[in-house]
């Protein structure tokens, strides 16, 4: 992506709902501006001191905007925040010309970077390094907000993220001190200045509040500043009145919504959504996803066409148009650089998620955990004392030739690859000295990097073979391909009962449990009630209320007999409004959601009928990320309304699915662009690698490209964990 052909359009009326302002109006408040440098694109650590503007550096000051209006800093809505004002040295600093138009509009336009060659066969991604410097900037910012020294408590759900934001040292330039976890234990800290970076969750404002309190104890004053990412909720305003520390704390709002882990998926690395929102009804995350997508047609065009399923999504995207309505930017004439977008609720596919990955990534997910894209190999990896932090994704160029493929297909090319860069190594030994020291400043560093990771990615197959062969994992893999296709149903439940009654795992006979009751859309109550009592024998009573969620979820449920849900609600609807029926008929689906998988299977043709073996080192199509067995049913409806356009002729899935569908038509559309073939997926509630190497399958064998843009990366031991409930009966 280039912004060299795009410009950004910010509003000094609205820049509440655009958060592009983050850097392009805040930053410009820094009372040393020459710290700037360090963090520009030019990537110089030093950097003259350039002269603020009138009121710049005084709090609460700030420069009036093209129509006398003030210009406050977005995102940063404190409630003793200091706005600041935009002086262009500082734009000249980032080499962003700045055109005033008419409008009360300010038109920044980047000429930092080439634009990209576009490509027929493969269309170009935007650059969504502009993201993380979009971020970087804007806490750089609000912590230049608490001046001089201070130290930094930061959550631990935060500091994987942070880490790939804004490291250490770039924390130091900024006074940062010293770093503590936010734990249960209060942590002693002698500077004067504290400032938290926090999820806005009760028991972090309330972690804050003991720490206050204490120091009003011991009679000593210092300064507080809560910084909440993404947003304040408020509920930690209510805290912090009730803890009787309003007064002696600032707040701001860390605008972090999206996380880049790679060119072609963005994380906003929050795993609680799907148990917020599908287990407890929380909507507190659904305007974070609206105003990430803003941020991102803010940036990079409006898409060209939106398309959804699930209840999440319709509320997402009706929040999210209001939200544009609203914030009066005008980029409709922008040329997109993404086109369609899907919208699709996780709880629209159980079934995927519960199945295990057979992909690279998808098996080193679940076997070592990603975690906001890098990995911890261990000893048994690296075959050596330490362990190594690795960053899985597009630059790792050993892993972005194996990340898709199928795990049987690996080991070929690990050892194809390992012949390969011994070939290359071979070939000093006919230099001459002229060719050795091109050699050895040209190549020599790129095969050494290229060699310890091959040498990690075999230590990693090594590994993943040893533990798959422990949990006897072609069985486990023949079990649920016989549930996927309803055959030997009775032996896949003896198969259950035998890994539950030898303690394998908990949350592996869990997933077990849950994958029968959705491919065969609940348990009979005989086999419920038997199995149940099996696991809590095995693993503990305290794991009733954990069953308690999963039937709430519809993950594992029993069979009712008798008159059906359905048949209730069709007999109410008859007496009440066809507005209030709706209604009705929303809190039914939701007090007891079936799959319906089979017939869906039936319809969708999600199990592949093949003669003889499924070639899986040329896939034929999507199913291959499950060895041939099934094709993921998020990426199969993704890709039959894409097909079509519409949800034409998908009439019968979407009421099996339990409805809530949508297609928004676009206001401008031209078929030529090729950002056509640019679609941003929405997962909400968590992605898996195994959909994005399918979807990524789809995309090569169609010409397009699919950004993914998810809550969290997710797989079955999170999805299963966030259920899990072992308090004490």
């Amino acid at each position: 992506m280039s912004l060299s052909s795009s410009f950004i359009v910010i509003c000094p009326r609205k820049c509440r709902s655009l958060k592009v302002l983050m850097v392009f109006c805040s930053l410009l408040t820094f009372q040393e501006l020459g710290s700037v440098a360090s963090w520009s694109s030019q990537g110089t650590t030093t950097a003259p001191p350039l002269t603020s503007p009138p009121g710049g550096n005084k709090p609460g000051s700030a420069k009036k905007g093209v129509a006398g209006r003030r210009l406050a800093p977005p995102g940063c809505r404190g409630n003793r925040g200091a706005s600041g004002g935009c002086p262009r040295e500082l734009f000249r600093l980032l080499r962003i010309p700045v055109l005033v138009v008419p409008g009360d509009a300010v038109l920044l336009r980047s000429m930092a970077s080439p634009p990209c060659p576009g490509s027929c066969d493969a269309p170009g991604l935007p650059d969504f390094h502009l993201l993380k410097r979009l971020a970087r900037d804007q806490l750089v910012y609000l912590l230049e907000q608490l001046p001089g020294r201070k130290d930094l408590f930061i959550e631990a759900d935060l500091m994987s993220p942070l880490d790939r934001i804004a490291n250490v040292s770039i924390l130091k330039q900024h006074e940062v001190d010293k770093l503590y976890k936010v734990e249960n234990k209060l942590a002693h800290s002698t500077s004067d200045q504290l400032c938290f970076l926090v999820r806005p969750r009760i028991r972090n404002v309330k972690y804050v509040a003991d720490m206050v309190n204490a120091d009003k104890a011991a009679g000593r004053t210092r300064k507080y500043k809560i910084i909440f990412s993404p947003q304040k909720l408020y509920t930690c305003e209510m805290v912090l009145e009730e803890e009787g520390i309003y007064g002696d704390v600032t707040w701001d709002e860390w605008s972090f919504y999206l996380l880049p882990l790679d060119d072609d998926i963005l994380s906003m690395e929050l795993p609680e959504f799907f148990r917020d929102y599908f287990l407890e009804g929380d909507q507190r995350w659904i305007s974070t996803v609206a105003q990430a997508l803003q941020l991102l047609s803010s940036l990079f065009g409006p898409f060209t066409k939106t398309y959804g399923i699930g209840r999440g999504a319709k509320m997402v995207h009706e929040l999210w148009r209001e939200i544009t309505e609203e914030s009066e930017v005008d980029n409709a004439g922008q040329k997109p650089e993404i086109g369609p977008i899907f919208l699709i609720d996780r709880d629209v596919d159980y079934v995927t998620p519960l199945c295990s990955q057979v992909v690279y990534e998808g098996l080193v997910d679940d076997t070592f955990r990603i975690k906001c894209g890098s990995v911890d190999f261990g000893p048994d990896v690296t075959s050596s004392e330490r362990s190594i932090k690795v960053l899985l994704n597009s630059q790792d160029k050993v892993f972005n030739q194996i990340r898709n493929e199928h795990f049987s297909s690996v080991f070929g090319f690990l050892s194809q690859k390992a012949r390969s860069l011994q070939a290359q190594y071979d070939r000093r030994c006919g230099m001459d000295i002229k060719q050795m020291k091109n050699f050895v400043s040209q190549e020599l560093k790129g095969l050494k990097q290229e060699h310890r990771l091959l040498s990690l990615h075999i230590g990693a197959c090594e590994s993943i073979m040893k533990k798959k062969t422990k949990q006897d994992f072609q069985e486990l893999l023949k079990t649920e391909h016989a549930l996927l296709e309803g055959f030997d149903i009775r032996e896949s439940i003896c198969f259950i009962e035998e890994h539950i009654d030898r303690q394998v795992s908990p949350t592996e006979s869990l997933r077990m449990l849950c994958l029968l009751s959705i491919t065969e859309n609940g348990l009979s109550p005989k086999d419920y009630r038997s199995l149940k009592t099996q696991y809590l024998q095995s693993y503990g009573p305290e794991h009733l209320l954990t069953f308690h969620n999963l039937k709430h979820l519809g993950l594992l449920t029993e069979q009712v007999p008798g008159e059906t849900l359905t048949a209730v609600e069709s007999k109410v609807s008859k007496l009440v409004t066809d507005r209030a029926a709706g209604k009705l008929s929303d809190a039914f689906s939701s007090l007891a959601r079936k799959s319906n998988f089979r017939g869906i299977s039936k319809k969708l043709g999600l199990i592949p009928r093949v003669d003889g073996e499924y070639d899986l080192k040329v896939p034929r199509d999507m199913a291959y990320v499950f060895s041939g067995a099934y094709v993921p049913l998020s990426c199969k409806i993704i890709e039959q309304v894409l097909e079509r356009k519409s949800w034409l002729g998908l009439e019968e899935v979407v009421r099996l699915l339990g409805g809530n569908e949508f297609v928004v038509p676009a206001l401008e559309d031209n078929p030529t662009w090729d950002s056509q073939r640019v679609i941003l997926a929405v997962f909400l509630g968590g992605c898996t690698f195994s959909e994005i190497s399918a979807l990524r399958f789809l995309g090569r064998e169609r010409g397009l490209r699919f950004i993914f843009l998810t809550t969290a990366i997710t797989n079955s031991a999170r999805l299963l964990e966030s259920m899990v409930e072992t308090r004490a009966c």
